[in-house]
C-alpha cells in the first residue's frame, strides 16, 4: 500500500477549482476501505476493531459519493 500524506489525500477528494467532492476518488476510497476490512477479518486472528474502522470509512466515502451525485 503506497504511503500518502494527509494533504495529498485531502486534495484528492476535491476538485481544485470548485471545491466539490470527486466521485471517482470517493468510490475508490470506499472500495479500498472495504478491501482492507475484509483483509482484517480474514486474518487467523481477526482484527474486528480495525475492520469496523475501515467499514465506517467506507460508509463515510459512500455517503460523500451519494451527496456528490445528488448535488
Amino acid at each position: 500500500m503506497p504511503a500518502f500524506s494527509q494533504a495529498s489525500r485531502c486534495a484528492a477528494h476535491t476538485t481544485p477549482t470548485m471545491g466539490t467532492p470527486d466521485p471517482i476518488q470517493l468510490h475508490a476510497d470506499a472500495h479500498n476501505a472495504l478491501n482492507m476490512a475484509v483483509f482484517y477479518l480474514r486474518q487467523p486472528q481477526a482484527d474486528t476493531a480495525a475492520a469496523r474502522r475501515k467499514a465506517i470509512q467506507a460508509l463515510t466515502a459512500l455517503r460523500g459519493l451519494s451527496l456528490a451525485l445528488e448535488g
